[in-house]
């Protein structure tokens, strides 16, 4: 950990339980990104650990936290409701933690489209956040194309950054796209290339430290114009 890394405990529920969470916050930041991983890895996979390294050297700071499955070190994720709280509860802390900053939520896949079903909801937490970003919105499940997981996203009224790849699996990027448009406040930036965990082909000619700089920089900027 480094000087400006603080660890905290976030209590969930009675039956969830707590989980562990992660405040990086770089000297001057006055923006933070809560930003819940996806479902196949915990805060400390590596791209999630990338990211937050990342953007702490643009000033931005993260909030990092495990759902309470990766915090048991299980796998199935668990029931809605529980992912729900657990979002709820990191923005609350994270709001506490960085008073007077402009909160964004979102995440890898799973964490940010349930960090968006609390966004489109009435929970302290939907009044908090300033806009949102995705890393991989999981549109659909692979093979089985459609548009029925943005339902919620017209109830959104932040702004709201879709970070996408080309290559995607779980959101064909013509849908993603048109989903997007239809959205007053969404922008979409494209990976070529990418695919869902933003991995590239060499054909691409482009590194993984050059595609993370990437995603970075347009997170960045879409924080900065919020």
């Amino acid at each position: 950990m480094s000087v400006t890394d603080k660890a905290l405990t976030l209590d969930v529920s009675d039956k969830a339980g707590s989980v562990s969470a992660l405040l990086q916050r770089p000297r001057g930041a006055k923006a933070l990104y809560v930003l819940a991983h996806g479902a196949g890895a915990g805060m400390h996979h590596d791209f999630m650990v990338g990211i937050a390294e990342l953007l702490h050297a643009r000033k931005v700071a993260t909030l990092r936290f495990q759902f309470p499955y990766t915090e048991r070190g299980g796998k199935r994720p668990d029931p809605q409701k529980w992912l729900l709280a657990t979002v709820e509860a990191a923005v609350a802390a994270g709001r506490k933690a960085m008073r007077g900053a402009a909160v964004f939520g979102g995440g890898k896949s799973m964490g940010g489209r349930m960090t968006s079903i609390v966004a489109a909801g009435d929970s302290p937490a939907a009044g908090a956040l300033a806009g949102l970003v995705f890393l991989g919105f999981p549109l659909h499940a692979p093979g089985k194309d459609g548009t029925d997981r943005a339902a919620h996203l017209p109830d959104i009224e932040t702004p709201m950054l879709f970070v996408q790849g080309t290559r995607d699996k779980l959101a064909r990027i013509d849908l993603i796209t048109q989903v997007v448009d239809d959205l007053p406040k969404g922008q979409i930036h494209v990976i070529d290339d990418g695919d869902h965990s933003f991995n590239v082909p060499k054909r691409a000619g482009r590194t993984k430290d050059e595609v993370w700089t990437d995603i970075v920089d347009a997170v960045a900027a879409f924080v900065a114009q919020t």
